[in-house]
This record gives structure tokens, C-alpha cells and sequence, in this order.
């Protein structure tokens, strides 16, 4: 389908079917007044490494993601509007969550990659879903910034849910889960929606070192903190006046 021919379906789509607010949806998208102001932006001071927001800005920290992942970057905390948008987007098939969130997503990238991939969901989830909401985010990332986005991994094996266990049980899990498609470029931007431990992340990017990538940067809509520092992690945010507004609003990538 051209690109002529694109725009024009999407034109009569939302025609057909406005789109809504992504976190409530009920109001305007992608993001209603009220939902707007309730989402927690990541920002400075933050891990240079992880980019986990920090009280005095450092290298890394305590909460880095394994080694394997070189950089990492989340443009929300999982809480509130964002983790509704985000269920939106994972359970009740809205595609238009991921565009509504990826030039937010686009904003925080700190690396120049040189091609887009995504955390492969399992057969059994992708068949339950239909579609991949990681790809979904990863595409909506490369229409922001211009990068390809190219499936380069696979699953090996399915797993059960992760969200229960921690650090060290998921990196066991984990282990070989994940393989190259194909040979990946040096520089990878690898996409998924939420980031906790980072042990899904780590194990994707060491599959693609060692398929021959150099670099591997993480990007995802929401962090998730309170496994991380607990319930105070939200608050501790929310006390420095975090609030979010244009980017999102007026679809813009800073640049």
C-alpha cells in the first residue's frame, strides 16, 4: 500500500472510529487533560547508565539492568495513566496507545541507533493478542525518528508470566530464551513496553551481541519502580513536581 494510500485509510478510520484518550478512553487523545498532568515523566537528574531518576545524578547505580544492555532509557514511571495506557495497549488491543506514546518515547532516546527492534512476544501471547504491542511501540519510535525498524529476534521458548519473581529467578528463566534472526547492525535500539528488572532486556541484547551488534540501548514507555525501591519510589517523584505536557500533546520529538 503506498503512503498516499495509508494516510488516506487512517483518515477514514478515525473517521469511523475516533481515537480517544489513551490512558482513560474516554477522553481526547492521545492524552486527556486530566490523564496528561497525572503522568511522571523521567528526567535529570538520572542514572547516566539506566537512566533511573536519582537524587544526584551518577554513572550508574544500584538498579542498573545487567551488562549486557550498554544504555537505557524510560520516558514515564509505570503508574497511573501510564500503566492504564499501557494495559490499553496489551490487553484491550488499542494500537493507538503506541503512537500516543511514541514520541515521548522518541524525546528521551539517548543514542544514535542504527536500526529499531523489539522484544519478541511468545507464539502463544501473539496468537491470544494478534499483534505485538513491543513492535507496535517500536514502529511508532521509528515513524518519530526516521531509524528502520527490523525484526532481528525470535523467541526460542515460551515462558510463563515473569511479573512475580525477581531479579535472579527471571535472568534463570531467561537464559537462551531469546536468539538473532539474522545478523543485526552494530548499533541496536531495542523496544519494549515496560522495563523492571531488565533481565528480558539483557538476555535480547547478549542474543544480538552475539549475532554481531556492538551496542544495545533500551527504550520503553514506563519504568517500573516500586519492585525496584518500593512503594516510595513514586512519591519520591512526584515531590519534585514531575509533570508532562506538550511532547505528548502536540505529537513533537525535541531534537
Amino acid at each position: 500500500m503506498s503512503p498516499r494510500a495509508t494516510n488516506l485509510r487512517g483518515m477514514v478510520l478515525d473517521l469511523l472510529f475516533p481515537k480517544v484518550c489513551a490512558a482513560c478512553g474516554r477522553g481526547p487523545w492521545p492524552f486527556c487533560p486530566g490523564c496528561r498532568d497525572a503522568l511522571i515523566p523521567i528526567k535529570c537528574p538520572m542514572c547516566a547508565r539506566c537512566g533511573a531518576p536519582v537524587s544526584v545524578g551518577v554513572a550508574t547505580c544500584e538498579h542498573c539492568p545487567p551488562p549486557e544492555v550498554d544504555c537505557a532509557r524510560s520516558a514515564f514511571v509505570f503508574e497511573g495513566p501510564l500503566r492504564k495506557a499501557i494495559h490499553r495497549l496489551k490487553f484491550a488491543g488499542d494500537r493507538s496507545v503506541a503512537a500516543a506514546l511514541g514520541s515521548a518515547m522518541a524525546a528521551v532516546l539517548d543514542g544514535e541507533p542504527d536500526a529499531i527492534t523489539w522484544v519478541p512476544l511468545s507464539r502463544g501471547r501473539l496468537a491470544e493478542r494478534g499483534y505485538d504491542q513491543a513492535r507496535a511501540l517500536a514502529r511508532a519510535v521509528s515513524r518519530q525518528t526516521g531509524v528502520p525498524a527490523q525484526r532481528l529476534l525470535v523467541r526460542s521458548r515460551d515462558l510463563p508470566p515473569q511479573a512475580l519473581r525477581g531479579a535472579e529467578e527471571r535472568r534463570s528463566a531467561l537464559a537462551d530464551a531469546f536468539s538473532a534472526s539474522r545478523r543485526p547492525p552494530a548499533r541496536i535500539l531495542l523496544v519494549d513496553d515496560v522495563m523492571t528488572t531488565g533481565a528480558t532486556a539483557a538476555e535480547c541484547a547478549r542474543a544480538l551481541k552475539h549475532a554481531g551488534a556492538s551496542d544495545v540501548e533500551v527504550l520503553t514507555a514506563g519504568r517500573a519502580l516500586r519492585k525496584v525501591w518500593g512503594e516510595q519510589g513514586g512519591r519520591v517523584l512526584s515531590s519534585s513536581g514531575l509533570r508532562f505536557g506538550s511532547v505528548v500533546a502536540r505529537g513533537e520529538v525535541p531534537r
